[in-house]
């Protein structure tokens, strides 16, 4: 997010922009729009496999030890939930495709103004193994950010954003498009490279349950650091009140 020097006529300063606070809560919306419909296809066939092809004659790569919503699918349970693969399938695409594009609106801006150089990337006295180790030590005793930390990311949480915005947002891109049909057949090796579309769909799998993970890690350190005015900052973008820093 981006930071501004503090107002000395209110003390009060914009901490997120507007656009970095469209993005994030149409992200936000996305996400549990696709984590609700990801649930739901899941359930229809909980069973992941590596190659090409994989059905319910297959030797699964592993399976998740839930029952199905189809009774061809052999989970070990005798009863099957409730089928909603329907329109689950439908809802997941469009939200899908939305943050795609609210995505590649972030991503475009980030760039043009070197957001990413300035708030993201870790400053050179960060990028050493005991400043990286004094920050993990720092959390793991989950004490509330000082004040001198308390308005910029640490080398932590610069290295994990980065990670979800280059490596794990694209990658759950990419094995997402790979598994549908009509992009295969015009990008046949968008899923080759990947090992096949059941490959494509096992790593799908494994890269949503990761940004899964990194969301609770993510709403656990909000909390931790005021949960109310955090919230706020993100809507209205203001700060609020802040001591005077040196």
């Amino acid at each position: 997010m981006l930071f501004f020097p503090v107002s000395p006529a209110t003390n009060r300063f914009p901490r997120h922009t507007l656009l970095v606070r469209v993005t994030h809560w149409l992200t936000v919306v996305s996400f549990i729009a696709l984590l609700v419909t990801g649930v739901e296809i899941l359930i229809s066939h909980p069973r992941f496999y590596w190659g090409e092809v994989g059905n319910s004659l297959t030797p699964p790569l592993f399976k998740i030890p839930i029952p199905s919503s189809r009774s061809t699918v052999p989970t070990g349970y005798n009863y099957v939930l409730p089928d909603q693969n329907g329109w689950s399938r439908y809802l997941h695409f469009e939200a899908a495709w939305a943050l795609i594009l609210t995505g590649a609106v972030y991503f475009i801006s980030g760039l043009r103004t070197r957001h990413f150089r300035r708030n993201l990337f870790p400053a050179p006295q960060d990028r050493t193994w005991a400043a990286f180790r004094r920050v993990i030590a720092h959390h793991l005793r989950l004490t509330p950010a000082s004040n001198a930390d308390d308005r910029s990311y640490n080398v932590l949480q610069r290295s994990t954003y980065l990670m979800v915005v280059f490596i794990l947002f694209p990658f759950v891109i990419w094995t997402g498009l790979a598994m549908s049909p009509s992009f295969n057949a015009a990008f046949p090796w968008s899923s080759t490279v990947l090992g096949g579309r059941q490959s494509a769909r096992t790593l799908h799998f494994l890269v949503s349950v990761s940004l899964v993970l990194f969301l609770l890690v993510h709403v656990l350190m909000i909390a931790l650091t005021g949960f109310v005015s955090r919230t706020r900052e993100m809507i209205t973008g203001a700060a609020g009140r802040s001591r005077e820093r040196t």
